[in-house]
């Protein structure tokens, strides 16, 4: 059963228990606090719900500030790399400059544990991979 985990202007996340499955839905220009907002709302959502899959939805996203990519990739990738999630299928955004973000971002993922993530043009490819069986001796 899906819920609604937490919802604001800016993002919905919800969570399905059957699919062991995170989605965080974004839309419009985050920066600074909201940025951060939204991140640690998808942070407590993992935490708290442990899931295995996860798809972020950035299609409606737009350009992400250098400042924010730093503090992501200084302070988000080391508690997902810790996580529960092994695959994590991100929908690119609409926005160039987010597309460009994100993969900046990804270039300096150094290390997620064992976390595999993929970009995908639609939802439907997004769901349909995360939903795959995850293996267990599944590797990065």
């Amino acid at each position: 059963m899906e819920i609604i985990c937490f919802k604001s202007k800016h993002v919905v996340i919800t969570y399905d228990d059957e699919l062991s499955l995170g989605v965080a839905s974004a839309i419009g220009f985050l920066s600074g606090n909201d940025f951060r907002e939204v991140v640690e709302a998808c942070l407590h959502v993992i935490e708290e719900y442990k899931p295995l899959r996860w798809v972020g939805d950035n299609r409606k996203l737009r350009a992400i500030r250098k400042a924010d990519q730093d503090w992501f990739a200084s302070y988000v990738f080391p508690k997902l790399a810790a996580s529960s999630i092994r695959r994590n299928g991100t929908i690119v955004s609409f926005d160039v400059f987010n597309k460009m973000a994100v993969e900046q971002l990804l270039e300096r993922a150094d290390d997620l544990g064992n976390m595999i993530v993929k970009e995908f043009e639609s939802e439907t490819d997004a769901l349909a991979w995360v939903s795959q069986p995850i293996d267990a001796v599944e590797q990065p």
